[in-house]
């Protein structure tokens, strides 16, 4: 097996421009609106806290139904 050679050459695209101090260009930011619906726009703030909680409810409403059948198992 041959060794890959590593990259060191810089990168000279057009987004690799450093910034310099007393730069007279411009720096431009590019931003993009989304529109969205009231249910969309709660969605989207509270979607990793509503995964979570699901898979949280999820989990202990399987180890109840295994508690469940365990006592029903064993009385």
């Amino acid at each position: 097996m041959s060794k890959k050679k590593k990259r060191t050459k810089r990168y000279s695209g057009e987004d690799a421009k450093v910034q310099q101090a007393g730069s007279s260009e411009p720096v431009v930011h590019r931003y993009e609106a989304v529109e969205r619906s009231r249910l969309g726009e709660w969605w989207h703030e509270r979607k990793r806290m509503v995964k979570i909680s699901a898979v949280i409810a999820a989990l202990s409403a399987g180890i109840i139904w295994l508690l469940v059948e365990l006592f029903q198992i064993v009385f």
